[in-house]
């Protein structure tokens, strides 16, 4: 797909199209109210998400992996 192409879908297409994919194992963490701004002032709601090759366990001890890299500055 070309960044043009890109451009014709919502961003809920293009993540159910990740989430189809049998490929796909990993989490999908988004803004609830898809920001329009890369500025954040204020509370944000974020959605979490995966598609069937993890369940809702394994999403939440990759969600815990990845949060100590982030904390750890890795």
């Amino acid at each position: 797909m070309s960044p043009e192409t890109l451009e014709l879908y919502s961003t809920d297409e293009l993540i159910q199209e990740i989430l189809r994919r049998t490929t796909f194992q990993g989490v999908i963490v988004h803004a609830k109210d898809q920001a329009r701004s890369r500025e954040w002032t204020g509370e944000r709601v974020f959605s979490v998400r995966h598609n069937e090759n993890l369940d809702a366990e394994q999403a939440g001890r990759l969600l815990g992996v990845v949060s100590q890299h982030i904390t750890e500055g890795i």
